[in-house]
């Protein structure tokens, strides 16, 4: 029994078998770095954009797939694969632009689906119809909200409202394409309360999956200039595992969660030191789970009595909750 709705989930459901995910860099930037917003960019992003800065390297798309793709059949027996793009706003450029990037997808070798990381801000009906039209059985655009809090997002230098991510996210939903947003607990001056707050705002828009951030401090970030100063602290393990149990208690159950942490790459962590247990944690958070007898959509008023079954051997899960949105029929029977 699993007592969340993973992404390893979703994608034996579509694809019957193990899919991996391989990060590629397209050379985008971010107008949260170029001057049109500021040159700082969010205060906790790293020098690489959060990606894998391969790029900079001169290696085309094809080379990153296969230098990818090398190391990650050493690891896993993963044939199927989605394209990640993860570095910068992957959307902030014009459709032709767009349309050349994804035209390099074109022939890679076990190619089975996309995820695009952008802004809220980057996104327009000419270019979401573009990524629809790709055709593939799994499309994802990864959206950064962090938090519904507006103050919070000003603090911490995002560029955007909560009010511009929900129409993006309608606006993304109106084209067919899944979005992912992503969450992040122990930002400056917010409280788990407020973190909370962020999941309900979540559950009442047509989002599809969600990827749940622990903020740490970074090398060459804003946020290692307020950590020196001692003006930051960042979140605890155990605060962090007790947040994220409660936040999951009250996510719709249609909802893929797609990260449970975060990790940082090598050499680009400052602080905390937990953050480097990715093991551990994830054994921490479904131990607390069991223990708190805690799962997915628990503390919702549509909740039963007992956890469902969320998917068995062959990754099957009850067709109603595929997709489901606001109205439609979750895997209780009830509507969410």
């Amino acid at each position: 029994m699993h007592r969340f709705y993973g992404l390893a989930a979703r994608l034996r459901q579509s694809f019957g078998e193990r899919v991996q995910k391989i990060p590629l860099d397209f050379g985008f930037t971010c107008p949260n770095r170029d001057g049109h917003l500021s040159r700082e960019g969010c205060i906790f992003c790293s020098p690489q954009g959060s990606g894998s800065g391969l790029h900079k390297l001169s290696m085309s798309i094809p080379e990153q797939w296969s230098h990818w793709q090398e190391k990650l059949s050493k690891l896993y027996t993963a044939k199927l694969y989605l394209a990640y793009l993860q570095s910068y706003s992957n959307t902030y450029c014009s459709r032709e632009e767009l349309k050349c990037a994804l035209d390099q997808l074109n022939g890679l070798p076990g190619l089975a689906g996309l995820c695009i990381g952008t802004r809220p801000d980057c996104l327009d009906n000419e270019k979401l119809a573009l990524i629809k039209n790709l055709g593939l059985k799994e499309t994802w655009l990864d959206l950064g909200l962090q938090s519904s809090n507006n103050a919070t997002l000003k603090r911490i230098n995002r560029g955007h409202t909560a009010e511009q991510f929900a129409e993006a996210v309608q606006m993304a939903h109106g084209h067919g394409v899944d979005v992912c947003a992503h969450l992040i607990a122990g930002l400056p001056g917010e409280s788990k309360a407020d973190f909370l707050e962020s999941v309900r705002f979540l559950n009442e828009l047509p989002i599809a999956g969600i990827k749940f951030h622990n903020l740490f401090v970074g090398r060459g970030t804003p946020l290692k200039k307020l950590y020196d100063a001692g003006e930051f602290t960042p979140i605890g393990k155990d605060e962090y595992i007790d947040a994220l149990v409660e936040a999951i208690s009250i996510l719709r159950t249609d909802i893929v969660i797609h990260r449970l942490k975060a990790d940082a790459v090598p050499g680009e962590l400052v602080a905390p030191e937990w953050v480097r247990q990715k093991r551990i944690v994830l054994n921490e958070i479904e131990q607390a789970m069991k223990k708190k007898e805690v799962w997915q959509g628990c503390a919702r008023p549509d909740a039963p009595d007992e956890p469902p079954l969320w998917y068995g051997p062959s990754g099957s899960l009850p067709a109603t909750s595929r997709g489901a949105l606001p109205g439609a029929l979750n895997p209780f029977g009830k509507r969410v």
